[in-house]
C-alpha cells in the first residue's frame, strides 16, 4: 500500500489518518501554484508528481483552498498598490505639468489622470445609488397578504 489510500478507497482523496501529511503537501502545492509558471513546475517545486497535482486540482476542497490563497495574495497585492497610489499620482502630476517632458508623456499622464478621475466619479455614483436602493429596500414594507 502506498500510504496515500486504503485498499478500495478513492485514490484521489486523502486517507483519514494521513491528513497532516496531505495538508503539508497540499499547502506546498498551493504555494507552488501561486508562484510557478505552470502545473508541471508547481508539482516539481512542491515535490509531488504532476499527475497527483492534476488530481488534486479536481478536488473541490483543494480548489476552494487554492482560490482562497489566490484571493489572499491578490488582496495583499492590492493593499501594496493602494499604499503606492499616492506616489503614483504624484508622478503622473509631475509628468503632466513638466514642460521639459515629451509631449506624448504629458498627454499620456493627463489622459491617465482624467481616466482615473472619471472612474472614481462613476464608482462613487454607483455606491451612492446602491446605498439609496438599500435604504429604500429597508423602508419598504412587504405587501400585506389578502385572503
Amino acid at each position: 500500500m502506498s500510504g496515500r489510500t486504503k485498499k478500495g478507497a478513492d485514490r484521489d482523496s486523502p486517507v483519514v489518518g494521513h491528513g497532516s501529511k496531505f495538508g503539508r503537501k497540499k499547502e506546498a502545492a498551493i504555494e507552488a501554484l501561486l508562484t510557478q509558471r505552470n502545473v508541471e513546475e508547481a508539482a516539481r517545486a512542491a515535490v509531488i508528481g504532476k499527475q497527483t497535482l492534476i488530481r488534486w486540482l479536481k478536488i473541490p476542497e483543494f480548489q476552494a483552498d487554492l482560490l482562497e490563497a489566490r484571493r489572499t495574495a491578490v488582496s495583499q497585492t492590492n493593499g501594496r498598490l493602494q499604499q503606492a497610489s499616492g506616489a503614483a499620482a504624484s508622478t503622473l502630476f509631475k509628468i503632466m505639468v513638466d514642460g521639459s517632458a515629451p509631449v506624448s508623456a504629458r498627454v499620456r499622464a493627463a489622459d491617465s489622470v482624467l481616466d482615473r478621475a472619471n472612474e472614481a466619479i462613476d464608482r462613487e455614483d454607483v455606491l451612492v445609488r446602491l446605498a439609496a436602493l438599500e435604504q429604500a429596500a429597508k423602508l419598504a414594507k412587504p405587501p400585506e397578504e389578502t385572503k
